[in-house]
């Protein structure tokens, strides 16, 4: 049988669900009083732990480029494109997949005009000609065979040149310091708890942060000579890769036990 809005059982359960949810907001409240009342916590301590390491960067990344200038648009595109294909050819050759990566920089084309007329003042100077500019980035762990390609690439110039950690460096060292920052958290815990006359402590909160990631530095290249201009057998670019700090943190609270 349907209750319908105008029988008597419609009109007596609608005060029952007025006092169930009476009842409901009631005990919220007084939870949250309790709560309120509740006294703060007491023997908590606020820690924190860092750990270092040191490691030698193992990425090298090295940015090639080239610029063009003429008076017409698309030669001086057509040119770049050629530069850029024949650098292109020599580093798919020694490319390795998570080893020795290529890949296309920047590309820009731009206008270049001409000073404005002293005698004819207001009147826009015209384009004269145009410059244009393009980049091969190669980069990988295989650091021999990268400074050994810069003596093959003779269509375009060393730009930039860079140390830094590969993704597979990064994550192995973070967990490791992770490791020991999280273990001198304990010690210092443990220490901490004994020199306040507890016997252990409990954990209440903990954070745990790592400094890895660092960008690239990308300092001028040594040389901006093409390979055409020296010995081959020379030309190889001298790298050295330098070291990196690692760091983690763990911060955090423990409540101390007797």
């Amino acid at each position: 049988m349907k209750t319908s809005l105008s029988t008597p059982a419609f009109f007596n359960a609608a005060p029952r669900r007025a006092r169930a949810l009476a009842a409901g907001s009631l005990a919220l409240l007084g939870t949250v009083a309790q709560a309120q009342m509740l006294p703060p916590p007491q023997n908590v301590v606020n820690l924190s732990a860092t750990a270092s390491v040191e490691v030698t960067k193992d990425w090298l990344t090295v940015v090639f480029s080239t610029t063009r200038e003429g008076t017409e648009a698309a030669a001086v595109q057509s040119q770049l494109k050629q530069a850029l294909d024949a650098a292109l050819a020599e580093a798919r050759k020694v490319a390795k997949p998570g080893q020795l990566e290529v890949q296309t920089g920047g590309f820009s084309l731009t206008p270049r005009y001409a000073p404005p007329n002293p005698r004819t003042p207001g009147v826009p100077a015209g384009i004269n000609g145009w410059q244009g500019r393009t980049e091969l980035v190669v980069e990988g762990r295989d650091v021999q065979t990268i400074a050994q390609l810069t003596s093959r690439v003779q269509t375009l110039t060393i730009a930039r040149v860079g140390f830094s950690l590969s993704n597979q460096a990064r994550d192995k060292v973070e967990g490791e310091v992770a490791a020991q920052a999280i273990a001198s958290f304990r010690a210092r815990a443990e220490s901490v708890s004994r020199q306040f006359g507890f016997g252990s402590y409990t954990l209440r909160e903990v954070n745990v942060g790592s400094d890895g990631s660092q960008p690239i530095a990308m300092a001028a290249a040594p040389r901006m000579l093409s390979a055409r201009s020296v010995n081959m057998e020379d030309a190889a670019l001298p790298v050295e890769a330098g070291k990196q700090l690692v760091s983690a943190t763990v911060s955090g609270s423990v409540q101390l036990v007797k």
